[in-house]
């Protein structure tokens, strides 16, 4: 993997980073560990990556929703 690859790999955690609350941050790190570790079989990371960014949304929505 590339290092654009890897950054898109990481975003769920990035976005998980900005959230009120720490609860999301593991699972989006765990879910951007196992996009990496899978970048050789896609549509596994597609799946890995879509749960990531699922889980940063609803806690970046809280955040904002909160405010």
């Amino acid at each position: 993997m590339d290092v654009l690859q890897i950054s898109i790999a990481t975003m769920p955690f990035l976005l998980a980073l900005m959230s009120r609350t720490g609860k999301a941050i593991a699972p989006c790190l765990l879910t951007s560990i196992i996009t990496v570790v899978l970048g050789d079989e896609p549509h596994r990371a597609v799946m890995a990556w879509c749960v990531g960014v699922l889980i940063a949304a609803v806690a970046l929505r809280e955040r904002l929703r909160a405010s």
